[in-house]
């Protein structure tokens, strides 16, 4: 990972609240410890991007991201900017408080070795070094080892950047050209937070070749959701969902 220019991306934030920026290649894979009232700014450097991510409450992490009760509550599956991301207790662990993209892949989960190497052929680090074929599911592996998690913590991820619909028998399509160059999602975290992230390509991805997009981070301290805002009023239960949140920090 590098680090970049966050004005070049980010010319809107105060740099005083920048708290740190790095550009993840594709293929990549990250984990950070986030405290609450942190945004993360995800920007598709390239277009094309993915980006599978995991989260658990930071300081008791059998308290995890689940999409089964993110797409329940707000009744649908089609997330953006003004929704949330629940935990399997009900409280909000980050929001989406800003998209330029439209739609995120919450049903499709992750990319596999076997995909992978069915998909692309063998990549392996001996010839092709930190070009080589990684896929989501080894890649996060990696991150939760990292912080005692492991195989049995993996849960369904939220992919953002890419946008799979579902026709009328249960089909899925992945869309292609679906996130322009320089698209935006930000997360604002609403709880302390353990997310893990991978960008390899999105296992329905029809590329014929192995060419995951690089993605830009910026980090800054943006406080959590005020009164008004519009992730806490988009629906009933949204208000339910952070008060119920809110009593952990009181």
């Amino acid at each position: 990972m590098t680090n970049f220019d966050f004005k070049t991306c980010a010319p809107d934030l105060d740099p005083a609240l920048v708290l740190w920026t790095e550009t993840v290649p594709g293929g990549g894979h990250f984990s950070y410890r986030l405290r609450r009232g942190t945004s993360l700014r995800f920007i598709d450097l390239e277009g094309g991007a993915n980006v599978s991510l995991m989260m658990y409450r930071a300081d008791e992490r059998l308290e995890r991201l689940t999409m089964n009760d993110t797409l329940k509550a707000q009744h649908t599956a089609h997330l953006t900017s003004g929704h949330v991301l629940y935990s399997d207790m009900g409280r909000v662990l980050a929001s989406i408080s800003r998209d330029t993209v439209g739609w995120h892949d919450p049903l499709c989960g992750v990319s596999d070795a076997a995909g992978v190497l069915a998909k692309y052929g063998v990549g392996r680090y001996q010839e092709q070094r930190n070009d080589m074929h990684r896929n989501g599911k080894d890649s996060l592996l990696i991150e939760l080892g990292k912080w005692g998690l492991g195989l049995r913590d993996l849960v369904p991820s939220l992919n953002l950047f890419s946008k799979v619909t579902v026709d009328g028998d249960g089909r899925l399509a992945f869309a292609p050209d679906h996130s322009a160059r320089h698209s935006v999602v930000e997360l604002r975290f609403e709880m302390d937070t353990l997310l893990a992230f991978s960008t390899a390509p999105h296992p329905l991805d029809p590329a014929p070749a192995y060419a995951p997009k690089r993605v830009a981070i910026v980090a800054w301290d943006s406080g959590t959701a005020g009164p008004d805002d519009a992730c806490r009023h988009s629906c009933p239960q949204n208000q339910r969902g952070f008060a119920n949140t809110e009593l952990v920090y009181r």
